[in-house]
């Protein structure tokens, strides 16, 4: 969301999903300034239906193109329709983007299921930020306006962990006029304890964990003068905060903290629940 021109990825299928998806992307890449690729993978088929699939893609990006040309005038876009696994298609385009978005469920999706396999796959694996936008839609239901709600909410470790996190948040925040920045952090006594903190006292253990928080941001706040940032130590984990609070945010930012070579294995325990059970767009930063 800053230095280069690299593009922001928008992934679709002809799904409710992917088109909602697709809104938040080009609204992304408007607010900045940057250009957008909408990227439609075509599944591997037999060659006698390659022919097909390639015509199908054509008219879909089409029609994508068409969309994004009402809700961003003026963007700049351009389509590929690469023929591989979707995973692995929208993983090796990261290298070269500044975000992927992709819904939370694609054509092949289940009802029962909160987020698609390719939607997990992705976020666990590819070399920029991903952004899996749950809406809270229903095929039949209003979207709500991407800006209904300002707010900006960050899952965070109280170490350098967390710088990517913290520099993506803070961007989105700045981005966004008048967003509060909301930055989450789980803490236990055990932690606590690990931490060198103190070890029977919680009201002691939650005011460290505050401190911690404070130290960790000193320096982006006085780069970011003007975001309104609000620490929320939790006691426990992060996860639930975060996903009750993504009902009401803008956008949620999580760290994704491993390295995924296996689905849904390169997520941390916390950005794994949030992805999944999130009300609204989820950012997974790569470390």
């Amino acid at each position: 969301m800053t230095a280069d021109d690299l593009p922001v990825i928008a992934a679709v299928d002809g799904s409710a999903h992917s088109w909602e998806a697709l809104d938040w992307a080009a609204d992304e890449a408007a607010r900045s300034r940057l250009p957008l690729l909408i990227v439609h993978v075509r599944p591997l088929t037999r060659r006698t239906e390659e022919e097909k699939g390639r015509v199908e893609a054509e008219e879909l990006l089409a029609q994508a193109v068409l969309r994004t040309s009402g809700t961003a005038p003026g963007l700049p876009t351009s389509t590929l329709a690469p023929l591989d696994f979707p995973s692995a298609a929208l993983t090796s385009l990261s290298r070269d983007a500044s975000m992927v978005v992709v819904g939370s469920r694609g054509l092949g999706g289940f009802r029962s299921l909160m987020i698609g396999s390719n939607s997990l796959a992705t976020a666990s694996m590819a070399r920029c930020p991903v952004v899996v936008v749950h809406t809270g839609r229903t095929d039949e239901s209003e979207a709500e306006p991407t800006d209904a709600f300002p707010d900006v909410v960050a899952g965070v470790a109280a170490d350098e962990s967390s710088g990517a996190v913290l520099d993506f948040a803070f961007e989105a925040a700045v981005s966004r006029p008048g967003a509060r920045l909301r930055l989450v952090h789980g803490w236990t006594m055990f932690s606590s304890m690990l931490s060198g903190g103190p070890v029977f006292d919680s009201a002691a253990a939650a005011a460290a964990a505050d401190r911690s928080l404070a130290e960790l941001t000193a320096g982006r706040r006085e780069k970011y003068p003007q975001v309104d940032v609000v620490r929320e130590p939790v006691r426990g984990s992060a996860s639930r905060t975060l996903v009750t609070a993504s009902a009401t945010a803008a956008l949620t930012v999580v760290g994704r903290r491993k390295g995924g070579e296996s689905l849904g294995l390169g997520l941390s325990p916390v950005a794994q629940t949030t992805v999944t059970h999130a009300l609204g767009p989820v950012a997974v930063i790569p470390s």
